[in-house]
């Protein structure tokens, strides 16, 4: 079979098992006890839709180009691999539909649950490999598109490790017999226990009994859903009032699985904590920090429906509805209910002061010395109806924020971060700078961002970037840096109308406001969705006119920025139509070595796969300064010099 077959054939088969998975879900009492199971599985596969989709039409713009054939053989092994992933897929949900939880002896429903579980494993297990080997950069794929992938690849392992321990021979094993074998309701029992080796042998039978849980009663009050909350670690940055941030444009993402595999006497270990379904964002299977309700009356977590939204989805991912609005609404009943439960069962919270001492995300306590009492009388006198009483108040939170991280955890632990947050809509000049000042202080403490989100700060500093005196629209735009270094926040703030007032701030902002603004945008739109709200607010005009500046003060800003945003397909029209071509070859042959790298990626980025840009550099005479940067440039110029004059050579055997 052809690619142009082979992307076609997963296409459809990706499609069977969105119908096979309605089937099931209507089926009335049939399949009731892995129709949890059944619906996840589905519902993940389905989300592949978009990306075989991108493969399909990548496919289709290279037909007339030359390919490496070693280079397209070793990328097309992806498709096998996901093809026996989703026939798999496609047979396991027929079997899993047709199961009568009802039937036969209690010793025969054991086994047979016992093995469809173990094939639930096997086919999230073969699906998770499948996609880990697909080359996205071969294939050119979208950042929001991989961002997709990826969220459904960890709830693939999260899944394989919660069905059970099986080594990958065994796996492997029951996938094949599930393809090879058509296996009726009769034979369910032992055959796969047989198999796997397990049914005479206790220590596994309890190993994978211990990782299942009960199994779900029909009317599916348990699931095989149980969440263990993990934390990360994060090294803490300690500066001040104002904090300079330098530009990165080569970002590294360790997606390598490092999780081992668990011996048994992991296993033998206490059960995680069983989340109630109701906490798990219906996308991620995760516990919600910030649950939102939608059109539809669902509620998701909001950075995880943000990113369906801004992927072009209009529908509501659980219910398939219509969405007739996109307003994201805060759930804080739920949000207090989940509060109220971490609580309980010692979940770790963003803070949690006790005797003088803060846990720490990675399980070791922290010393806070300070003054709590004056902090906290401080944080009383910010509520004060008397104007001239929370301006005093402000100012001093202000500057105890700037000088120790004691003094940051310790303001967030009395309360401060929702009555500052109040205060940034003060009418009050001094007011509103010394509020918005302090919470970009309290930021920097990393469990300090999460508290300014929950507390619903981020519309209040747009408001703030928009209308505020030009020193908190300075301080308001470094705040939005400091919680965009989150991925979840990126989104969030992206959607907040805060891209289009960063960029105003670009243009008519003072010098520290630019370069405020500049880093933020640059954060923001590492994050694919938020490069088309850039575009549309007008950052390509913006960037250019910083690139002609004759003071050349922000030209690495601006062409840092654009090396981002160069690769979405609006930013590149936009980049193309502003006449900036010339600018960038100009700065080739006289820019600083990290202004002639950033534009050779910026022109490799616009070139690529596209002859009329590729015939415009080489009319205006790109080839001389591209043959130079190659031979003494920057280890990264010559990478994309050398690429580029490849594509220019290539022009011309055309």
């Amino acid at each position: 079979m052809d690619a142009a077959g082979e992307v076609l054939l997963v296409l459809e088969l990706v499609r069977e098992v969105s119908a096979t998975g309605i089937a099931v879900g209507g089926g009335g009492n049939h399949g009731v006890s892995f129709r949890k199971d059944c619906t996840d599985l589905v519902r993940r596969i389905s989300l592949l839709s978009h990306l075989i989709e991108e493969i399909g039409e990548f496919r289709s713009r290279s037909v007339d180009v030359d390919v490496d054939v070693e280079s397209e053989s070793e990328s097309e092994s992806w498709s096998s691999d996901l093809v026996v992933a989703l026939r798999a897929a496609k047979r396991l949900l027929s079997l899993a539909g047709n199961f009568r939880s009802k039937s036969s002896s209690v010793s025969f429903m054991d086994g047979a649950t016992r093995r469809i579980t173990s094939l639930f494993q096997s086919v999230t297990w073969k699906l998770e490999k499948a996609l880990s080997s697909i080359p996205y950069d071969h294939f050119d794929i979208s950042e929001e598109v991989q961002e997709q992938v990826e969220l459904v690849r960890s709830q693939l392992r999260r899944a394989t490790e919660r069905y059970g321990s099986l080594n990958s021979k065994m796996l492997s094993h029951a996938l094949a017999q599930l393809l090879n074998e058509e296996i009726d309701q009769g034979q369910l029992g032992n055959r796969l226990i047989k198999s796997l080796h397990i049914q005479n042998n206790g220590s596994i039978d309890r190993e994978v009994s211990l990782k299942m849980g009960a199994v779900p009663e029909s009317n599916g009050s348990k699931s095989h859903g149980v969440n263990i909350i993990s934390y990360k670690s994060r090294r803490l940055g300690n500066t001040s009032d104002h904090s300079e941030a330098c530009l990165v444009t080569d970002i590294d993402a360790d997606g390598q699985d490092n999780s081992p595999n668990k011996s048994l006497d992991e296993i033998k270990k206490p059960d995680p904590i069983a989340i109630p379904d109701d906490f798990l964002c219906p996308i991620s299977l995760e516990l919600m920090r910030d649950p939102v309700i939608v059109a539809t009356g669902q509620t998701y977590e909001r950075s995880f429906i943000q990113r369906w939204i801004d992927s072009g989805n209009a529908t509501c991912p659980k219910t398939q509805q219509k969405l007739e609005n996109f307003t994201l609404t805060p759930n804080y009943v739920l949000r207090s209910l989940i509060t109220q439960w971490c609580a309980k069962h010692n979940i770790e919270q963003p803070t949690g002061l006790t005797n003088g001492k803060i846990k720490k995300s990675d399980g070791s306590f922290r010393d806070v010395s300070g003054d709590i009492a004056a902090i906290r009388a401080l944080v009383r006198k910010l509520s004060s109806r008397s104007v001239e009483e929370h301006r005093t108040a402000a100012a001093e939170i202000r500057s105890l924020s700037k000088r120790s991280t004691d003094n940051r955890i310790l303001i967030a632990e009395s309360g401060g971060i929702p009555i500052l947050v109040n205060l940034l809509t003060s009418e009050d000049v001094l007011t509103q700078e010394n509020a918005v000042t302090s919470i970009l202080n309290l930021s920097i403490y990393e469990n300090n961002k999460g508290l300014i989100m929950l507390a619903g700060a981020i519309p209040s500093i747009v408001q703030v970037l928009r209308n505020g005196s030009m020193e908190a629209r300075e301080n308001a735009a470094a705040t939005l840096f400091s919680l965009s270094l989150g991925d979840e926040n990126k989104i969030i703030i992206g959607a907040s109308g805060a891209i289009p007032a960063l960029v105003a701030l670009l243009q008519d902002g003072s010098a520290r406001g630019k370069k405020d603004a500049a880093t933020a945008l640059f954060n923001l739109c590492i994050y694919q969705g938020n490069k088309g709200r850039a575009v549309r607010a007008g950052i390509i005009s913006a960037l250019l006119k910083m690139l002609t500046d004759p003071s050349n003060c922000m030209v690495d800003e601006a062409l840092t920025i654009m090396s981002v945003l160069a690769s979405h397909h609006e930013a590149k029209v936009a980049i193309v139509k502003a006449s900036t071509i010339p600018v960038l070859i100009d700065l080739m042959r006289t820019g600083l070595p990290r202004n002639k790298e950033n534009a050779a990626a910026i022109l490799l980025a616009l070139c690529k796969r596209d002859s009329d840009n590729l015939a415009c550099i080489s009319r205006l005479g790109a080839v001389i300064p591209l043959t130079e940067l190659a031979k003494s440039g920057t280890e990264r110029a010559k990478r994309k010099a050398t690429s580029l004059l490849e594509h220019l050579r290539k022009l011309q055997q055309l």
